[in-house]
């Protein structure tokens, strides 16, 4: 490090997530902050790893948010500040604006928060998107009913995962479905629903170039399991099938886009059923959820929370490398469980290399040199977890308070 003494990197965390991060900051000899809500005062942190941490109210104002941090900055010289979850991406931007430390600013965390902000970006750039409207102005929303093809899509502009968004069969259901929403109208995004296999893909980024991409494919897309019900399934994608190096290029050219200087990402794509072009949907600043960092090492055997960990420490001045990767294939099955603690102890086969520990949800990883034997064991474990653990509840209009 060019500077004196460790450097002091506070993190932001309003979920309870990130713990390898906070782990892998402290083992590379940092101070580590934690900057979370009154909530989750009792969650699992390592607090081995955290020199201290300060607690906020999850609905803290902009100004008071400004000024408890910066009373911190007092005693505390604070070089990084990092998001941990995609909620917390422009209050970190916030921070660093305000302290003037290096890393994303408000403009940049935009494009990797707000879905309103990519598409016209991503458009802008010649990046294929759906076809989409902002709910703002009546004219443009009416030409948009009038020419584009039914069925449509009301995502939140800001949201994570699948929460909010509601699916549009009849034009007649669009301007009640405008009306509910009321003065939130402009904080929606409404676009034409593309059918189609979804992808994700996981990389590293460092000075501005992506060095790492992991991809995979959605068993059904994520927006089907969170409204509609069924199993939640995701599959490496092997770079001898095209769709590999389709997603690289259209990844590279997302990224690259936004300009994103270092960091993790999550960005999805969609391979229209229509003619097989593959268009962009959203991108995050982030490790993926629903335990998809897991399923990136089993394949690769990279954590992406160290190793976003590790980039931030180095910061404009050092250096950073991927270290060398394993070359496997590994598959994802979740489920929400009607039992509490669902009893896996019947899931035996040698490939399992991760075990779902959260309570009411049932979950494997397994990898495999083997592409076609991690596709047979999520066939037949979706069948199997569909009669032992399956549960369903529709995805929530807003985040759990």
């Amino acid at each position: 490090m060019s500077q004196a003494g460790p450097l002091t990197v506070l993190c932001v965390a309003t979920y309870e997530k990130g713990q390898d991060f906070l782990k892998e900051c402290k083992r590379q000899g940092c101070r580590v902050l934690l900057l979370t809500t009154e909530g989750l005062r009792d969650a699992d942190w390592p607090r081995d790893a955290i020199d201290e941490t300060f607690y906020i109210s999850r609905d803290i104002d902009r100004e008071s948010l400004l000024k408890g941090v910066s009373h911190a900055a007092r005693t505390h010289r604070i070089d990084r500040i990092v998001a941990l979850d995609d909620f917390d991406v422009e209050m970190a931007a916030l921070l660093r604006e305000h302290l003037r430390v290096p890393g994303m600013g408000e403009t940049t965390a935009r494009y990797f928060r707000d879905k309103l902000a990519e598409r016209m970006k991503a458009r802008n750039f010649g990046i294929l998107v759906p076809d989409f409207v902002h709910t703002v102005n009546d004219g443009q929303i009416k030409a948009f009913a009038d020419q584009t093809p039914l069925p449509w899509i009301l995502k939140p502009r800001s949201q994570a995962a699948a929460i909010g968004m509601k699916k549009i069969e009849r034009a007649d259901d669009l301007w009640p479905a405008l009306e509910d929403l009321g003065d939130r109208r402009s904080f929606y995004v409404l676009e034409r629903f593309i059918p189609g296999d979804v992808f994700h893909v996981d990389a590293i980024v460092w000075d501005k170039a992506v060095v790492f991409q992991s991809m995979h494919q959605y068993g059904q897309p994520p927006f089907q399991v969170a409204h509609g019900g069924g199993i939640f399934t995701t599959t490496s994608v092997p770079k001898h099938d095209p769709a590999w190096a389709a997603l690289e290029r259209i990844n590279r050219d997302v990224l690259t886009t936004f300009g994103l200087v270092r960091g993790v990402t999550h960005t999805e794509f969609i391979r229209s059923a229509a003619d097989g072009r593959f268009l962009f949907l959203e991108t995050s600043a982030r490790v993926g959820g629903a335990f998809i960092v897991n399923l990136v090492e089993a394949e690769s055997g990279l954590n992406l929370w160290r190793e976003w960990a590790r980039l931030e420490i180095a910061g404009e001045e050092g250096t950073y490398r991927v270290p060398q990767v394993a070359d496997r294939y590994a598959g994802l099955i979740l489920t929400l469980a009607k039992q509490e603690r669902p009893d896996l102890a019947g899931y035996t086969d040698p490939e399992i290399v991760f075990r779902v520990t959260k309570p009411n949800h049932a979950g494997l990883i397994v990898a495999s040199p083997d592409e076609s034997r991690v596709r047979a064991l999520l066939e037949q474990y979706s069948a199997r977890f569909q009669q032992d653990f399956y549960a369903f509840v529709p995805a929530p209009d807003r985040p759990p308070a």
